[in-house]
């Protein structure tokens, strides 16, 4: 027999108290619904939805998750100018934001140099758009589209079974359509544009800054080609002679066109014409895409690209816009006279 007072207490009741004290150590304090003092009792979403850790509710991310690519949109074509529109999603459970990098990058013979987007961090489970930077041109050729992230644990961006994170993109040069066989049959002057004299009056400037010839027939506007007519006057000059803006206005083509005109511009006036100039030197592009250029500008230097034999420019005018539906070219040899004329 005990001590006198002792109270006796089953030996069952022992063995479940003793059971049940590592697991209230263990469990972190929860308020009683309409009890005073303690943590707020989570509701029954906040339970299923998160973790507790202490008195904290953290979203529940499982061990090793990484964040998904889960949609890429790119265009299998695009034409020279402006990055074609990129859209993206991307998804982790649990987590808010994740950290991304789109890369776009010219491959073998495509000219350019790598175009890095650092998208920061996006909100995951949204179609996101990739916004390019302003001025940005993409040259004729092919491209790879890369997306590369992280969450806030370092875990990097994965993609599904049938989704990649690196897509070809192709871009094609609006190459200048075939001609007919035959030239025009007059070189009347178009309304609404000024005439050779009138254009030199009003301040155009020669396209060659440098000493230059019109070479014979087969370099004239209408000469022969195998197929169609040459659509254009052949300017002879020096490899490297700089070539110039006849005209304030608008590039609306800087690019590269492999085995016809090389690297050429094209620039659209207020006066109605558009200019096209070919067979560029490499690496000379003094200009981009809409940018806007004055009268005497350089555009690029006079080379041989393309399927030039000889350095020259290649100079096209087309009244209503370059290649523009309905619209056809002219002969600029009138015009190219009455500017050199008044260059002296």
């Amino acid at each position: 027999m005990g001590p006198v007072g002792a109270a006796r207490i089953p030996k069952l009741a022992v063995v479940v108290a003793a059971a049940l004290v590592p697991w209230v150590l263990a469990s972190p304090a929860h308020a009683i619904h309409g009890a005073p003092g303690g943590a707020a009792a989570p509701t029954e979403s906040e339970s299923s939805a998160t973790t507790r850790t202490g008195a904290a509710l953290v979203p529940y991310r499982p061990a090793g998750a990484h964040p998904v690519l889960t949609a890429l949109s790119v265009p299998k074509t695009s034409t020279v100018g402006k990055p074609p529109k990129v859209t993206l999603r991307v998804s982790e459970p649990g987590v808010g934001t994740v950290y991304v990098k789109v890369k776009l990058t010219p491959l073998a013979g495509t000219p350019g140099s790598p175009l890095l987007v650092r998208m920061g961090w996006v909100h995951t489970e949204r179609t996101l758009t990739v916004a390019w930077p302003s001025g940005v041109t993409l040259a004729a050729g092919s491209y790879h589209v890369l997306v590369t992230g992280e969450d806030h644990n370092r875990a990097a961006l994965v993609e599904l079974a049938h989704i990649s994170r690196v897509v070809r993109l192709e871009v094609k040069a609006p190459a200048p359509a075939t001609s007919p066989s035959t030239p025009p049959a007059t070189t009347a002057p178009v309304a609404g544009i000024p005439s050779p004299a009138q254009s030199a009056a009003e301040g155009a400037v020669f396209p060659v800054q440098g000493t230059f010839n019109f070479g014979g027939p087969e370099n004239r506007y209408g000469a022969p080609r195998d197929g169609y007519f040459h659509e254009g006057q052949d300017v002879l000059t020096a490899e490297g002679t700089p070539v110039v803006a006849p005209y304030p206005g608008t590039m609306t083509y800087v690019t590269y066109q492999a085995g016809g005109a090389g690297y050429y511009l094209v620039e659209h006036t207020h006066v109605g014409f558009d200019f096209m100039f070919a067979h560029c030197e490499a690496n000379s592009f003094a200009v981009k895409a809409e940018q806007t250029v004055s009268a005497g500008q350089r555009l690029c230097l006079a080379g041989q690209t393309g399927d030039a034999t000889a350095p020259h420019l290649h100079f096209e005018m087309w009244p209503g816009g370059w290649h523009a539906p309905g619209a056809k070219s002219i002969d600029p040899l009138p015009y190219l006279e009455a500017w050199a004329s008044e260059k002296g």
